[in-house]
């Protein structure tokens, strides 16, 4: 495949992401894996380091699957002239990769897990916006404790390798738990607090000793709808 046809079936990609409404979208509708999906639309590196591009199986199914003429990714279309939907959408960030959704037990272990240099089997992978480093990963917010800032269902992206300063959201695993937690780190005269947002939440504000074990720091948070 030559770079020109390639750049070709990465634009005639995003056509069809707008078309569906969106990546995961797109692929249920052409029966593919999504987070392969994400990983080919970023140009993630396979293991000889070359970026991940559209095959022609790929191709030949994103053709069938959303109704496209065969050879319809090899052509150059123009957007507006295939979708002229009215947006007020901006083109989006570049993305920093592929990072697991896991568990608030395996956040609490995760500087182990993350050893292994490869996400829990099976995970969600989600691309983030922000720079962050590889071993970072995401969490679905639980609870209200942390209202109004964020809610239920938000997904927060957590790097391990963020120095945790005064005002910064953390995850922290303590010592009687087996998960982690999720609150703002407060820092005076020495002492290490957690504080939620939630101002009726119980007992807002509790001290961590130096045996806790800060996992991360949230670089980016994306809101559910």
């Amino acid at each position: 495949m030559t770079r020109k046809q390639s750049q070709i079936r990465l634009d005639n990609l995003e056509i069809l992401i707008t078309e569906a409404g969106s990546a995961a979208k797109l692929a249920l509708a052409v029966n593919t894996n999504s987070s392969y999906l994400s990983q080919v639309r970023n140009q993630l590196p396979t293991t000889k380091g070359t970026p991940r591009a559209i095959g022609d199986g790929l191709a030949i199914k994103l053709e069938q699957g959303m109704n496209k003429p065969q050879g319809w990714m090899d052509n150059e279309h123009s957007a507006s002239s295939d979708y002229t939907h009215e947006t007020n959408a901006n083109l989006g960030p570049n993305f920093q990769g592929l990072h697991p959704v896991i568990s608030w037990v395996q956040a609490g272990e995760w500087h182990e897990i993350a050893e292994s240099a490869a996400p829990p089997y099976g995970a969600e992978l989600l691309p983030c916006p922000v720079k962050c480093s590889p071993e970072s990963f995401v969490l679905r917010v639980r609870g209200d404790s942390m209202e109004p800032k964020f809610h239920e269902g938000d997904l927060i992206f957590v790097d391990p390798h963020v120095s945790a300063e005064h005002g910064k959201f953390v995850v922290v695993r303590l010592d009687d738990s087996n998960e982690a937690t999720f609150k703002k780190l407060m820092i005076e005269d020495g002492k290490q607090y957690l504080k939620a947002l939630n101002p009726d939440w119980p007992n807002r504000i509790i001290e961590v000793n130096e045996e806790a074990t800060i996992c991360g720091v949230v670089v980016f948070k994306g809101e559910a709808v």
